[in-house]
């Protein structure tokens, strides 16, 4: 794909076309300001990722009671 035939893709931040080239420094963003305004948001933790509990966690928050199969001495 030459340059003439760059993409265009949704700037993530404002939603406005943006050239997916190397033309375009602030890719996939449309601006300075929308990559500005990205970094803030995940600098200031406005963006998580979801995290599911883990089966490690879930074993050291249950009693003794809870593990099946073991005999008390």
């Amino acid at each position: 794909m030459t340059e003439s035939q760059s993409r265009q893709v949704k700037c993530p931040q404002c939603g406005r076309l943006a050239l997916y080239s190397t033309e375009n420094p602030f890719r996939p963003f449309c601006s300075e300001r929308c990559r500005l305004i990205d970094l803030g948001e995940w600098a200031s933790e406005s963006y998580r990722i979801p995290v599911k509990d883990s089966s490690s966690d879930a074993l050291t928050s249950m009693d003794d009671d809870d593990y099946p199969g073991e005999d008390k001495h």
